[in-house]
């Protein structure tokens, strides 16, 4: 009973040095925050919104946003079916048991052996006893129990790395997942947008072929030249020659888009869509919460958290590491009889391993891992600050693009004056063919352009979604459901 005030204060120093970590107290890099974006649309205001608490981007439907059922099907066969997707969850999957095995290092590791055999010794074996038999059984039946008393904080560190390690693969997996959604809808608007202008080319051929047949026409009555046919003809050749291009690009564009959703580009198909799809109004939130708004900067983040963790392991190797190990069970040279008293064996106590020279290894090991957390840091606050650049990058397209179709408008129009004085006046023969040819040049170019910048504003209000980090949060970390879930 004496030494049971020296076993408590044992115990109690055990349990406090238990709770030392050698690790550095962790920080996040700090890196510079705007209070605003400086891209704030002001010549069109319309395309992005101050995000508001209850007004953020919903998590697993963002898209919905351009009102398409067509590329809402599309984005649930992505998540379903999309091979780079399965496996960035498989990566995910894989950290997590790496996690989980780490974790196990918290415990005492449990075994249990069995062995029966028949043995044979040497006549000739060093300090054999004269009356030692040659041949004799052996049965063994055992358990053991060892434990690492984490001193110093190395398990504990273990597992605090790999537990960020998983977050950090959590949020590859939503950026993965993110990623692909927003190159889904990005191809999709350049197929509807290709669509618009392969129906524009199909109305100017049609246009051209009658035109052409004007010419052909005043040619046959002496009124027109053989110059204007040709250039007529011209004209339209050329234009059936974009169309066919335009149908080209439509095709590489669809192939993109079957082997995002896991189809086989030779049986996958999208009907022709030419009705203009409205630009979305993109919730825009503060520069300060992109850092939670952003999968791959909390990845980054995580991957600096690891880092510091494993400075701390490193550490430890100068401590003297100390375990617990117990074992016992039954023994005999015979079967019968082998749990009895008499049978029985145990041993118990603590062991200590100290490296006392090791050629500079374990100081090596420090610099190594306070380097990887040194460029842990910098990737990090490289990835931020891409981040805010891709939001000011997408921010200015949609206000310089807004700008300049409200001035394409305009041309387009102008443009599409112009062809009907010249059409009017080349009937009359007040102008030849070659003012038409000029002005059905001039009016396809501005309306095509006009189109074209269509597509790209939309194709920027995807990209501001994706640089906004779509609808996740740093809070959907501390559920699976809101990172690996694949619907």
């Amino acid at each position: 009973m004496k030494r049971r005030p020296e076993r408590v204060l044992a115990l109690a120093l055990a349990a406090a040095l238990s709770g030392c970590s050698l690790a550095p107290a962790y920080k996040a890099p700090e890196v510079p925050v705007a209070e605003q974006f400086q891209e704030h649309g002001e010549a069109y205001g319309k395309s992005w919104v101050a995000a508001q608490p209850s007004d953020q981007l919903p998590r697993d439907g963002w898209w919905t946003l351009y009102g398409d059922a067509g590329l809402s099907d599309l984005q649930q066969r992505l998540l379903k079916n999309n091979a780079d997707l399965a496996a960035a969850l498989a990566h995910y999957q894989q950290a997590q048991a790496f996690s989980r095995q780490a974790r196990a290092g918290l415990f005492p590791q449990v075994g249990v052996n069995a062995n029966g055999q028949r043995d044979r010794q040497s006549d000739t074996r060093p300090l054999r006893g004269a009356t030692s038999p040659a041949n004799y059984d052996s049965y063994t039946l055992g358990a053991e129990v060892d434990y690492e008393i984490d001193l110093w904080g190395r398990v504990r560190n273990t597992v605090e790395a790999g537990k960020d390690d998983a977050l950090a693969a959590a949020a590859d997996l939503a950026s993965a997942r993110l990623s692909l959604q927003a190159q889904l809808a990005d191809n999709y608007l350049v197929l509807r947008g290709l669509d618009q202008q392969i129906q524009l080319l199909k109305e100017s051929i049609a246009a051209y072929q009658k035109a052409l047949e004007l010419t052909q026409t005043r040619h046959s009555g002496g009124i027109a030249s053989g110059l204007d046919v040709a250039r007529a003809q011209t004209q339209l050749s050329s234009t059936k020659s974009q169309w066919s291009q335009t149908q080209a690009q439509r095709a590489l564009v669809e192939h993109a888009i079957a082997s995002l959703v896991g189809e086989s580009a030779s049986n996958f198909s999208l009907p022709a869509q030419i009705a203009a799809l409205p630009l979305p109004t993109v919730p825009v939130s503060l520069p300060s919460t992109l850092l939670q708004r952003r999968p791959d900067v909390a990845a980054a983040e995580r991957r600096v958290a690891a880092a510091n963790a494993r400075i701390g392991i490193a550490r430890a190797a100068y401590f003297p590491s100390l375990g617990l190990s117990a074992q016992g069970g039954f023994q005999s040279d015979r079967y019968g009889g082998l749990f009895t008293a008499p049978n029985q064996f145990w041993a118990i106590g603590p062991t200590a391993l100290l490296t006392l020279f090791d050629g500079g290894r374990r100081k090596a090991g420090v610099e190594a891992a306070k380097a990887a957390t040194e460029e842990a840091g910098a990737r990090y606050r490289g990835v931020v600050l891409n981040a805010f650049q891709q939001v000011e990058d997408n921010l200015a397209q949609l206000d310089h693009y807004g700008s300049a179709r409200n001035d394409q408008q305009d041309a387009a129009d102008a443009a599409k004056r112009s062809l009907d004085i010249a059409m009017d006046r080349y009937r009359q023969g007040a102008v030849g063919y070659l003012d038409v040819v000029q002005a059905q040049t001039v009016a396809l170019d501005a309306q095509r352009s006009l189109l074209d910048l269509d597509t790209r504003q939309l194709r920027a209000s995807v990209q501001l979604v994706r640089a906004l980090g779509g609808g996740w949060t740093v809070g959907d970390l501390s559920s699976n459901d809101g990172v690996a879930k694949r619907e």
